[in-house]
Parts: structure tokens; sequence; C-alpha cells
């Protein structure tokens, strides 16, 4: 369904650091932080481990846990789930959009409460959330960006995660790649300093610093934090990836387009849907709705065709861990779309060839 698009610069890159001697948290890691935060507009960004890092770190920074909520879509992967979840907090889950598969603004207003301590929206699929109707149904909540699906994704001409803190991904199946890692952007000075802090251990000193030519090896701790920094090995990667992200996006959309054009038209299929708002769709995934097919078959004709499939994503309210901890919750969107969805290939290697035997065998399918 997926491949990762690495080329003889990325190699090379990460030799180069394998060269250096040095391969922890060090310049390039700064590198690649100060270039993503300039992508994106923000004033900073701190990279680390995962997505996941990220999250867990700023659910911590707000001082959230037991007793208090935090709003977010159930049409989302587990991870964000998860570390509410472990923070002690209870997920509070919004619908979303049939189309879009995006968190609906009236949704989240709908489910404020006094203990609301966070809105968490998810820029599905690679589509922005419409952020400003979020911000009004929040008030003075904190929200915080779920973009580990939105390298490249534009809201109203501007990159998401310029404005709230928002959580990045580099997993293998994103848009770019740092083999696992993450990324948080923010602006909040404080914020940010923080997250530096709690990402190793709590040391006020970045170890390439610490052992530099003529530095001070000690340090204090103030409050304990996490092993969560990201490698100088993976920002090489981050670093070759940001140089051909354009052209990785160009061939995503690319593709997108055809998929669009292709499956169009086909009874009981149906296809992503676009935000109304302007906007710059990265295309991380490509999920359609099998609503004339059980979805079981679906797979089973995509697999003896030889053709990858995902499934983007089980319903999180339904999850066993999550039920016991929420009880019994209605979304009514939510529980249709996640019986139909399924992701199929889109990775800016494919081959003409193949994006039409896709299309070929999903009409084929459907027919």
């Amino acid at each position: 369904m997926s491949r990762p698009c690495i080329g003889q610069e990325e190699i090379e890159a990460v030799a180069s650091v394998l060269r250096s001697g040095w391969i922890t948290t060090g310049p390039r890691c700064s590198e690649f932080e100060e270039r993503f935060a300039g992508l994106t507009g923000a004033r900073w960004g701190v990279s680390l481990t995962s997505g996941t890092a990220g999250m867990h770190l700023l659910l911590k920074a707000l001082g959230i846990g037991r007793g208090d909520e935090v709003i977010t879509p159930s049409m989302t992967f587990a991870s964000t789930v998860n570390q509410i979840l472990l923070a002690g907090a209870k997920p509070v889950f919004a619908d979303v959009d049939y189309d879009t598969l995006l968190v609906e603004p009236r949704e989240i207003a709908r489910h404020v409460t006094k203990r609301t301590r966070a809105v968490i929206p998810v820029h599905f699929a690679g589509a922005p959330a419409d952020l400003d109707a979020i911000g009004e149904a929040a008030g003075s909540i904190p929200v915080i960006e779920d973009a580990a699906h939105a390298v490249g994704t534009r809201y109203k001409g501007r990159h998401i995660g310029s404005g709230n803190p928002a959580v990045f991904s580099f997993h293998p199946i994103k848009n770019i790649t740092t083999g696992e890692g993450g990324l948080v952007t923010g602006s909040d000075p404080e914020l940010m300093k923080r997250l530096k802090l709690l990402r190793f251990h709590g040391i006020e000193r970045d170890a390439w610093k610490r052992y530099g030519k003529g530095s001070d090896p000690s340090y204090d701790i103030i409050e304990p934090g996490c092993k969560y920094n990201m490698t100088d090995i993976q920002a090489a990667l981050g670093l070759a990836q940001l140089d051909k992200l354009d052209a990785i996006n160009s061939r995503r959309a690319e593709i997108a387009k055809r998929y669009l054009e292709g499956l169009s038209g086909i009874p009981g299929l149906d296809l992503p849907g676009s935000p109304a708002c302007e906007h710059v769709h990265s295309w991380h995934l490509f999920v359609v709705k099998a609503r004339g097919m059980d979805r079981k078959l679906f797979m089973e004709g995509l697999a003896e065709r030889n053709i990858g499939y995902g499934l983007h994503f089980p319903a999180c309210h339904t999850l066993t861990c999550v039920r016991e901890a929420c009880g019994e919750v209605s979304l009514p969107v939510t529980e249709e779309v996640a019986k139909m969805i399924l992701s199929l290939p889109l990775y800016p290697d494919m081959e003409e060839g193949q994006v039409g035997r896709v299309i070929a065998a999903v009409k084929e399918m459907f027919g």
C-alpha cells in the first residue's frame, strides 16, 4: 500500500553522519528542527522519536491528567487516544463528516464542558480540519493539532502547524520519513522550552553541547523527563527528504487525481471528499468507502490481484481498552464509515501502469 521514497541522496546523508562519529542528537537535529519550523511558519520545532512522543509531552506540559477531558475524533489512529488515557484523562469523541472524515466543529462545540482541557483535531489523510471553526468551538481551551498526516498540508494559505502546537510524524508510511520520528511545532517559548527539557530526562543542555571542546559536562534536572530525543542519523534522512517534499507531494497529488477521475461514478464506491475551505491537500492517504460491497470481499479481491491496501482506521471508541475506560459511545457517522473505509495504494514511486491496474481492479470488482 505504501513504500518510503528513498534515494541515493538519503543514503549518502545518513552515511555522512555515520562517518562523522557523532550519530545521536546533534547539529543535524538542530538543522532539521529549524528547517521544518521554517516550512510550517512556526517559531520553533522540537524533534522527537515519534509523533506519539510529541503528544505525550504536550499533554504532560499542559498539565492534563486525572479528571480532565480531551475532545478528539474517534476516526484516527489509536496513538493519540492512548496518550490521553495514559495521562489519566478521558477522551471525549466528536463525530466526523462523512465525505472528508474530518472532525465536525459543531460536534466539538457540543461536547465542551467545564472539564475540557484540550481539543485535538486530526488533519485526516492530508486534508486540513477547519481550524477557524474549531478555534471558535474551543474558545479559550488549548487546541493541539494532530498533524501526523499533514506534511505539506495548507489551510487558507498557511501551512499546518503555523499557529497551534502541532504534532507531526515521520513514520515510513508518511509523506517524508526519518525511519521513525516526530516533531512538535509551536510559537509559545515557555511551552517549547519545557518540551525540550522533557524529551531528554529533564536535562537542561543538549549532549553535543555538553561534550564539545572546552564545554562543561555538568547539568541539573529540575523536573524528571523522558528519553524521546531524535538522532542525527534520523535528522539527516529527514533533511534529505525535505529537499524532495514538493516533488513527493506533487506526485501524490497526481496519483490521487488519477484515482478521482478513474474511479468516479462507480455505483457503491464513495471517493474522498474535499474540504470546502481554501486548502492544499498533501494526500497522505486515499481512503475510499465500499458502500456497495462487503469490505472483507473487497480486501480479498485486492489481495487476489496482488494489490496492497490499508485500514485507516478502526474507530477508537470501539477498541476494548477505550470501551472499558469510556463506556459506550454513540457516533453515527464514524460507526457507519468505519465499516466501509479502505485505503488504496498511494506512494510517489508508483508507476502509471500500477495506478491503472488498481483502477481497473476496483472497477472490475464493483462491476
